[in-house]
């Protein structure tokens, strides 16, 4: 046997335990590893710059990396004080889409959703309902969220709910989460899974995965670390949750849009760390 021929087969073998070694691991193999698709950022994260400077701080987010921006509505609306088609021209010449926005579907929400569909949103997301005292309270949410995903469906497009930590906790024996879950048209409402508050509950984002497979369409991409009071938010890569492992099995199961957002700074800037969270989901696999 020549020389040339040990050293193929030597390599060849090494290669094969290195793969049999990363699949116990977990790891995917090398031919499986694939980038996210595009990724974006919440503008929640850098609030104070948005509102100071809309355009210089959405022209910063592109510089970084971002192809998407999910927008909040603030005292200027969900387009910062310009028109919903002066903002899609601006993230045109960024090269940059609007996907989303979070917004109180409770006021002149027909106008909303028109002004959204109008320059190609994709979604309209109630951000927040807070803690409640009897879990009725959640089905009349339920209720809304139909109503809201069908006026979101006739302008062309959908209609979500982003979650805390609350809709988790059991109400009458029963969980908020299941509840509006259950309660809602799957043709008309999805569902954003913020994944920090899902751990901060206490849960596994990969069974809410797996026991509503194409309800989760959006996600917010926030990392968790644990401190002396409880938790907070952190630069993702710096806390405790295994990304690589959530996003490949919630993609698996219907998620398409990935939302960075951050909510706690230290020693570092809002767009310091959108800097930094950017550079993550670049390099990130699954």
């Amino acid at each position: 046997m020549s020389s040339n021929r040990r050293d193929f087969l030597r390599n060849t073998a090494f290669a094969t335990l290195g793969l049999t070694f990363a699949s116990r691991l977990g790891a995917a193999p090398f031919s499986a590893m694939k980038k996210l698709p595009s990724f974006g950022l919440q503008l929640w994260t850098v609030k104070d710059d948005i509102t100071k400077d809309a355009k210089s701080t959405l022209k910063k987010l592109s510089e970084y990396g971002y192809k998407q921006i999910e927008s909040f509505e603030g005292k200027s609306g969900m387009f910062w004080g310009m028109t919903n088609k002066e903002f899609k021209k601006y993230m045109d010449d960024l090269d940059m889409k609007i996907v989303s926005s979070h917004c109180n579907n409770t006021v002149d929400f027909e106008r909303k959703a028109a002004e959204a569909a109008e320059i190609g949103m994709k979604y309209l997301i109630c951000p927040y309902k807070g803690k409640q005292k009897s879990i009725d309270d959640f089905k009349r949410f339920a209720d809304e969220f139909n109503k809201s995903g069908e006026i979101c469906k006739k302008n062309g497009i959908r209609f979500a709910y982003h979650n805390h930590d609350y809709s988790f906790k059991e109400i009458d024996g029963k969980i908020p989460q299941v509840v509006m879950m259950d309660g809602t048209d799957k043709n008309l409402v999805d569902f954003q899974m913020d994944i920090y508050w899902v751990v901060a509950a206490g849960e596994d984002p990969k069974k809410w995965f797996e026991r509503y497979p194409d309800r989760f369409r959006l996600c917010h991409v926030k990392d968790l670390a644990k401190t002396d009071k409880g938790h907070e938010s952190v630069q993702l890569g710096k806390g405790t949750i295994d990304f690589p492992s959530i996003l490949k099995y919630g993609q698996d199961k219907g998620l398409k849009y990935f939302i960075v957002e951050q909510e706690a700074f230290t020693g570092t800037t809002p767009l310091q760390s959108a800097d930094a969270d950017a550079a993550y989901m670049k390099a990130f696999s699954i």
